[in-house]
């Protein structure tokens, strides 16, 4: 017999948008998830997992923001991996990568999908 964990989400309000600055991060506490929120401009807001993927430092809501062509991206403030906002791929290491998470707008709030 074999068992299957299903796995849920759940959308998870966080803060207005108004609250975050464009091109600077803030930190969510949801649960016990540190979640690094990226907003871009008015429509557009990531939301990454906050530790360090080389250091596990709680750090990358203070990374630096930019982009490679058209793909947005943040680089770690130790030692300035550059990471895919959307993938979470690293551009300067591939054993690297940073867990992101599925962001929506409802009302002006900005709404973060986690696995329950």
């Amino acid at each position: 017999m074999s068992l299957t964990m299903e796995t849920t989400t759940t959308w998870v309000p966080t803060c207005e948008v108004a609250d975050l600055e464009p091109g600077w991060g803030e930190v969510a506490l949801l649960g016990r998830t540190q979640v690094a929120l990226l907003r871009l401009d008015e429509e557009e807001v990531y939301a990454v997992d906050h530790h360090d993927p080389r250091t596990g430092a709680p750090v990358m809501a203070r990374g630096i923001v930019g982009s490679r062509g058209d793909r947005p991206t943040i680089a770690s403030p130790l030692h300035k991996e550059v990471y895919d906002l959307g993938t979470g791929e690293c551009f300067t290491d591939s054993a690297l990568a940073l867990r992101t998470y599925r962001t929506r707008i409802v009302g002006g709030m900005i709404e973060v999908e986690l696995e329950r």
